[in-house]
């Protein structure tokens, strides 16, 4: 399984980077996340670990996630496994029109017997679902950083 989605948001990279990188206060924000409980501490960077706690069809879900990548300006990868799954988020900060295109490239990759038998299902399942998701995700993030709310201060992705 794999999307990619993104969203115009009128500020500049640097801006749009430093909102989706502030991992620890991200559910003051982003509607579709619950909590969220850093595992490490200091800068985040490529190791930062944090525990994200989201609903999805009434049921409470928590992953752990990780940096794997960290290009400061540019580019992070977070990684999560779960379910049978290996997955990862490659978000990117490209100008764009004196704005910023933040990006989220999505894939989920089976691991194992179980997770190869039940990932048709879970694609079918989980498609619609993670688009809404992701969608909702950057329209929230579009919103607090343009509106110049606390999105600098408070921002993170999933």
């Amino acid at each position: 399984m794999r999307m990619t989605m993104s969203t115009h948001i009128d500020a500049d990279p640097d801006t749009v980077f430093e909102a989706t990188t502030r991992f620890a206060t991200a559910a003051d924000f982003i509607g579709g996340i619950d909590k969220v409980e850093m595992l490490t501490d200091g800068p985040v960077g490529v190791g930062t670990r944090f525990r994200e706690t989201r609903t999805f069809f009434g049921k409470t879900a928590t992953e752990v996630m990780e940096v794997t990548d960290f290009r400061p300006g540019e580019s992070y990868t977070l990684g999560a496994a779960s379910n049978g799954c290996i997955y990862q988020t490659i978000v990117r900060c490209v100008p764009e029109d004196g704005g910023t295109r933040l990006e989220y490239d999505f894939s989920g990759e089976p691991q194992g017997l179980i997770g190869k038998l039940t990932a048709p299902l879970m694609a079918l399942a989980l498609g619609g679902t993670m688009r809404k998701c992701l969608a909702k995700d950057l329209e929230d993030i579009k919103a607090s950083v343009e509106s110049g709310g606390d999105a600098p201060e408070s921002a993170a992705l999933a």
